[in-house]
């Protein structure tokens, strides 16, 4: 299928998505946000695709956010509530995918753009890069999982400041508050989204997605509760081929060859 708003590249079981809007800032327009959970919902059925790379073209933004003029042509509480929902469908389709997502923010990374990065499994950033939830600046309030995931990774009280002031932070800071996994120079961004996705590539699938979901349904429950979530993925991966490779590997030194069974 062919884009207008995103590029989609694959090579070597990696799909790269970038958000195609330099001119805007790769500002997340209805349509953009349609191409992405398509391509997404494709990724997802796509056995080959062992790891997925979210940035954003030119080297200005990953991603300024949603765009202005979709709000402004939004006149009701309906369609706004549509707009909204979308953004939240595809940051859930993104947290929830069966396969690793590293975002590579490469940019600005503020309203949307930080919402998107946020749901990411991994968020590498270029140290030049800015992040921050500036909506309330404009009226408005996150709203496409910032007011959740936002307090899930850096606490209440930090979450409370930046959704309040708007305040924008440096990667490097953002690396600190846990927002973001690793803040590198711009030059070495490339390299470094490389190397995580070969560290992920080199593991196996099915452990990655259970673990992932482990993570992700754990985070939700009591801790007896997701104890269980734990018990049922072990069992998933301890019985698959999977694990018997990795196993066998080990006892003969020499690397395992995963096949995602």
């Amino acid at each position: 299928m062919s884009f207008r708003n995103i590029i989609v590249e694959k090579k070597d079981g990696v799909v790269k998505i970038t958000l195609n809007r330099p001119d805007k800032l790769n500002a997340m327009s209805y349509d953009l946000l349609l191409e992405l959970a398509s391509a997404l919902r494709d990724v997802d059925k796509d056995e080959s695709v062992r790891v997925v790379v979210i940035t954003g073209a030119g080297d200005r933004a990953f991603c300024a956010g949603a765009d202005i003029s979709t709000f402004k042509k939004a006149t009701s509480i309906f369609e706004v509530r549509d707009y909204t929902g979308l953004g939240q469908e595809v940051t859930m389709m993104i947290e929830n995918l069966g396969k690793p997502v590293i975002a590579a923010v490469n940019g600005f990374a503020f309203g949307g753009g930080c919402e998107l990065a946020m749901a990411c499994d991994l968020t590498i950033a270029a140290e030049s890069a800015m992040l921050g939830q500036p909506e309330i600046n404009l009226g408005i309030l996150p709203g496409w999982g910032g007011t959740q995931r936002l307090t899930r990774l850096v606490g209440r009280k930090k979450a409370r400041e930046m959704v309040f002031t708007g305040e924008t932070i440096t990667a490097k800071e953002a690396e600190r508050l846990g927002l973001v996994n690793k803040a590198v120079p711009a030059s070495e961004l490339e390299a470094t989204v490389k190397k995580y996705c070969e560290t992920l590539m080199s593991k196996s699938p099915i452990a990655l997605k259970m673990a992932k979901e482990a993570i992700n349904r754990g985070i939700e429950v009591d801790l007896p509760t997701g104890l269980i979530l734990e018990r049922e993925a072990s069992a998933v991966c301890g019985t698959s081929e999977d694990s018997k490779e990795g196993i066998n590997a080990f006892i003969e030194k020499r690397k395992p060859q995963f096949k995602g069974k």
